[in-house]
């Protein structure tokens, strides 16, 4: 987080005050930091630079246009899930040979779109759908490229719900399944299956995970290669963790020393697709004190953000840091907390859900009209928002250095209905 910092008790998005953000854009407000962006993205690079990766950036964490823009300028390819991500990519520019798709249920329409456009690769998830991908290239007379996902059964130490390679989950195949569609190639006439591809999950703070999945995958390639499949790629997927608190997560320089050794004997090339990792702490959620309510035994500061702007405290029970945008220094003194000046709060939304909640028992000293900031809300928060209660979705503004750029206009009234009919 190191472009949002406080300089005088104010916080800061690089250069600009994120209380005159507010101001002028109204709240609820996302604020992305350019520099952060490019900066995670450089640390990979950096990290892997030994095996020239292709770092393809999952579009599933925040798929603003002007953020996939930058990234993709910088030199990025793109990890994509659905038909409405490939628009996306096709939007910004991204070229089809830098776009690796991924997804469970990928219909007909979504296959044939990314065929035509010359994706690099799909990452298969079933045997089901290899061959309808198969059969869809065949009518469209051309050949394109598979890596079978390896559901390697490695628990990687993150919430159930964002666990992707255990065998209990929806994800990926197992051992035995990968080896043999390899084995039976031939039969996948107009499919180059030419690589791996593991995703063991999301918000991985250890390596451990990483290098059990690798050896897996690592064995069943050189299997491979003994019974004369040549393979050329292998997908490492993304998952690395963040700090929301107290985390302590492995740096991109740590995680490339602990599976490097694993990767440079396989003479493979490695793709990377990292999402929460550069956009995750380039993001804060920005909204403002509508009431500070104080119930029997509870307190609450509402605000007007909600679980629809920022759903991961409610689905994930995650934690965000919350601050005020500018700090009361007076009260951030141990002797005033002491003192009993100090108070603990729930920091609450509109919304009518008892799990709209953005914050649980958080000290604060705020009064209707005072700004807070959300940390770490760069990753799966616009991206997961909508529309519950009839709310509009928030802003989005990006700066860079002394600039900000609007880059998602506040949704009103008439978005919410725009293709209903009352009949």
């Amino acid at each position: 987080m190191h472009y949002f910092n406080f300089k005088r008790n104010i916080l800061y998005c690089e250069a600009l005050e994120i209380k005159r953000l507010a101001q002028k854009f109204s709240t609820p407000l996302y604020v992305y930091s350019a520099r952060t962006i490019e900066e995670h993205f450089n640390k990979l690079k950096r990290a892997f630079k030994s095996v020239d990766p292709l770092i393809c950036y999952s579009v599933k964490a925040n798929s603003n246009l002007s953020i996939l823009n930058l990234l993709v300028l910088k030199g990025a390819g793109l990890d994509i899930v659905s038909g409405g991500e490939l628009y996306r990519a096709k939007e910004v520019g991204c070229p089809g040979e830098e776009i690796v798709y991924a997804s469970v249920g990928k219909t007909g329409r979504e296959i044939r779109d990314a065929i035509r456009y010359g994706i690099f690769m799909f990452n298969v998830e079933s045997l089901a759908e290899a061959r309808r991908i198969n059969s869809i290239a065949r009518r469209l007379n051309r050949k394109t490229n598979v890596s079978l996902r390896l559901n390697p059964d490695v628990s990687p130490g993150t919430h159930a719900y964002i666990t992707t390679g255990k065998k209990e989950t929806k994800f990926g195949m197992d051992y035995e399944t990968v080896k043999k569609a390899f084995l039976d190639r031939k039969a996948y006439t107009h499919l180059n299956l030419v690589g791996i591809h593991i995703h063991i999950g999301s918000q991985i703070t250890r390596g451990t995970p990483f290098v059990s999945a690798i050896k897996k995958a690592r064995k069943l390639i050189r299997e491979l290669k003994a019974a004369g499949v040549a393979l050329k790629f292998f997908n490492l997927g993304g998952g690395l963790g963040i700090v929301y608190a107290q985390e302590r997560p492995q740096t991109a320089q740590q995680f490339a020393r602990k599976v490097l050794p694993l990767l440079k004997g396989l003479s493979l090339k490695i793709i990377l697709e990292p999402g929460r990792f550069i956009v995750g702490n380039a993001g804060i959620l920005v909204t403002k004190v509508i009431y500070v309510k104080d119930a029997p035994g509870r307190k609450f500061v509402i605000v007007d953000a909600a679980m629809n702007d920022l759903l991961r405290p409610a689905l994930y029970d995650a934690y965000h840091r919350i601050v005020p945008v500018i700090k009361n220094s007076k009260f951030e003194t141990p002797a005033c907390r002491q003192a009993g000046n100090s108070k603990l709060f729930d920091v609450v939304g509109p919304v009518c859900e008892s799990g709209d909640f953005l914050g649980k028992r958080r000290r604060l000293n705020v009064t209707a009209g005072d700004y807070i900031a959300v940390f770490g809300a760069g990753a799966y928060g616009f991206s997961m928002s909508s529309n519950y209660n009839s709310r509009p979705r928030a802003a989005e503004v990006l700066v860079n250095g002394q600039k900000v750029s609007l880059i998602r206009s506040r949704e009103n009234y008439r978005d919410l209905i725009r293709g209903e009919r009352a009949v």
